[in-house]
């Protein structure tokens, strides 16, 4: 993503689980899963703790992989 002059970008682009998308800038995991139970979230390969969700700003580039939970043995 480019920008021109000194504006900020409005948008970021994110990979979620293998697709594009585009969010407002400034958006932060708890924006993107705003209802994580049963939910785990990694970014870049990193496990984002749920009490970090609100302060983890996505940048461009970002891969998020959103995992739920599964019950079995």
């Amino acid at each position: 993503m480019t920008t021109t002059g000194t504006h900020p970008p409005r948008t970021v682009e994110v990979h979620v689980n293998g697709r594009p998308r585009l969010l407002p800038a400034g958006s932060t995991v708890a924006d993107l899963v705003p209802d994580p139970t049963g939910l785990a979230v990694a970014v870049g390969e990193r496990v984002v703790p749920r009490a970090e969700h609100a302060g983890r700003e996505l940048r461009t580039g970002d891969v998020v992989e959103v995992v739920g939970a599964v019950q079995g043995g």
